[in-house]
């Protein structure tokens, strides 16, 4: 009987051993994790517009200006996380940010932005955008700064680099100054990238097309980690 009551209590202590180790274990996995998510570089990516707000318009396709902000933005999601960033999307689907479609429904969707740009502290900002233009001959990528955020003017410039540089760059532009709420709702390093001219048959050709989409999602990829490393 007593050979068998120390064997019992012997296998009872093991097993509380071997529980607190596998806790253990776990818990010390998961503040690894945790920790190795906190010095990871954050990416905010702004798909511009959304639900009832579709932007411009392209002329022949009548692609709107919304679904290709989201289809570029999804695919810059996927190159920011294979380079290693946490990735926060302030509109992942279709829907605009404004709740209700009932009037001020445009400011509200863009104080959401700013509060999920703001909230998570990010490296950097990128507005995902398409552009417009009277004159159908206008086209090619077009990034915007903030004026008096020479962060914003960094980042911007890099971007626009990486677009002018690529083989079949239709028309090498520089980085513009811009006077828009989602580069002034924060004080991160934020651009707008105007990837192309939805007036512009040959760029509306190349917005509308998945494997143009990746290029610049590819492209904008290329100009942050161009801005972060000569920051570093």
């Amino acid at each position: 009987m007593n050979f068998f009551y120390k064997h019992r209590v012997a296998f009872g202590f093991a097993s509380v051993l071997l529980a607190v180790i596998v806790t253990f274990g776990i818990c010390f996995f998961a503040l690894a994790r945790t920790a190795a998510e906190a010095r990871r570089l954050t990416v905010v990516i702004d798909a511009g517009h959304g639900g009832i707000d579709g932007g411009v318009v392209g002329r022949k396709t009548g692609t709107k200006e919304s679904d290709i902000n989201l289809a570029i933005s999804r695919y810059l999601q996927e190159e920011f996380e294979e380079a290693g960033f946490l990735v926060v999307q302030t509109r992942p689907t279709e829907a605009g940010l404004y709740g209700a479609a009932t009037a001020g429904y445009k400011k509200r969707d863009m104080k959401k932005r700013a509060e999920i740009i703001n909230s998570n502290s990010p490296a950097l900002v990128i507005s995902v955008h398409q552009n417009f233009f009277s004159l159908s001959s206008r086209r090619g990528a077009q990034v915007f700064f903030r004026e008096d955020s020479e962060n914003s003017k960094a980042l911007a410039g890099c971007i626009q680099t990486a677009f002018n540089s690529a083989p079949d760059c239709a028309r090498k532009s520089e980085a513009l100054k811009g006077d828009y709420y989602v580069l002034n709702c924060n004080d991160f390093p934020a651009v707008i990238v105007e990837c192309g001219f939805l007036s512009n048959e040959a760029d509306e050709a190349l917005l509308t097309n998945k494997e143009y989409q990746k290029r610049v999602a590819q492209m904008i990829r290329e100009g942050s980690l161009a801005y972060l490393a000569a920051g570093s």
